[in-house]
């Protein structure tokens, strides 16, 4: 059995090309947001933070991947990897979903359920966000992240009955 967060370093770009392809075959995004991490810069939409560098992109994501792999507990690995990876924004686009995707795998590795965002939280999801990216405070996010997880994992057995 592989280490969660080698198995994230070894497949995220495939990943990465399967959730993103129907978006460039319908003309959604350019084929260049397939071919690897960004060589362009970005900015969020209606967010204070702005990523790094796309030159920066390149030896901070194997840093990203260290961190993930070193860390024991899976819901620690799942709230850093998400916050750090979106923070890192190593793609042209994508890159929230991309997140909570690989949050949800380390989640799983776990044994936590899937955890979906919901749309109604979107705005206290991107504030909890921006507090940790902008002030430096992750823990508003990883409460958001731990009241997601609690409330799916009492709407699993609802859901089974």
């Amino acid at each position: 059995r592989k280490e969660p967060g080698e198995v994230i370093r070894h497949d995220h770009h495939d990943w990465y090309r399967k959730l993103f392809e129907p978006s460039v075959m319908s003309g959604i995004l350019e084929p260049k947001h397939l071919a690897g991490y960004r060589s362009w810069p970005v900015f969020i939409r209606y967010a204070r933070y702005v990523p790094p560098s796309y030159e920066s992109v390149r030896v901070a994501m194997p840093v990203f991947f260290d961190l993930i792999s070193e860390e024991p507990e899976p819901a620690v690995r799942a709230v850093l990897g998400h916050f750090v990876f979106v923070y890192i924004h190593p793609y042209g686009d994508g890159n929230g979903r991309m997140a909570r995707f690989l949050m949800n795998s380390m989640l799983a590795s776990g044994g936590y359920p899937w955890t979906v965002i919901h749309v109604d939280d979107r705005d206290n999801y991107m504030a909890s966000l921006e507090q940790a990216s902008v002030n430096g405070n992750i823990k508003p996010f990883a409460d958001f992240i731990g009241a997601s997880v609690r409330r799916q994992m009492d709407e699993v057995p609802a859901i089974l009955q």
